[in-house]
């Protein structure tokens, strides 16, 4: 029997998702762990409704902060509260779904766009063998996205194929507006984190 649980070195675990619920809540990271508070806020600090992604925030009486990182450990406090950067939303059931992370999120003409949202929909297609989004300079709106895809071999499908699938399935702020092929990614550059790309289910 396995239990899954979202869990970080500086705040203990925080959810779990019982053998029970994981195959009606697919991708979920669970419900909060007795002892946990948990909120999720957007850029101002205010708690967002249930359904929208916001800042995952903790607290509870066994917070760690980083290690020997007393600047980091500040700088990811608020209110007693504590977070180390994801984004996640919350179901009408009260059940998390840890979607993204805020430094890979991009903001085109003042709005948030989270990757894993749209690299989730390039997934599904059977052609797809892997796929990170991410966001490029705009001289207007000062980001905007872009698909990077691996196609399987002997598959081909054109960048125009891509993006309708996607204006099928996502919002019209959220769809690529260029798409790259490539037979393979490069790898991480040092120094930099290297993003894989995490696969949503989608929300309602």
């Amino acid at each position: 029997m396995v239990w899954d649980v979202y869990a970080t070195t500086e705040t203990g675990i925080n959810t779990v998702l019982r053998p029970e619920d994981q195959l009606r809540k697919p991708g979920s990271a669970g419900l909060p762990l007795e002892g946990q508070e948990i909120r999720l806020v957007d850029e101002e600090g205010v708690e967002v409704p249930a359904g929208m992604p916001g800042e995952f925030q903790v607290r509870n009486q066994w917070l760690a902060g980083y290690y020997n990182r007393p600047d980091a450990t500040a700088k990811s406090s608020h209110d007693g509260f504590f977070s180390v950067g994801d984004i996640a939303y919350v179901d009408g059931e009260g059940y998390y779904y840890i979607c993204d992370r805020m430094i890979d999120m991009i903001i085109s003409g003042g709005v948030n766009i989270y990757p894993a949202e749209v690299e989730s929909v390039l997934f599904e297609h059977p052609s797809v063998a892997d796929a990170a989004v991410i966001g490029v300079p705009h001289e207007e709106f000062g980001e905007e996205v872009k698909a990077v895809v691996k196609m399987k071999p002997g598959e081909a499908v054109t960048e125009a194929d891509r993006i309708a699938v996607c204006r099928q399935r996502v919002a019209a702020y959220q769809r690529p507006r260029a798409v790259d092929f490539g037979h393979r990614f490069p790898p991480p550059v040092a120094g930099q984190r290297h993003r894989r790309p995490t696969r949503l289910p989608r929300r309602a």
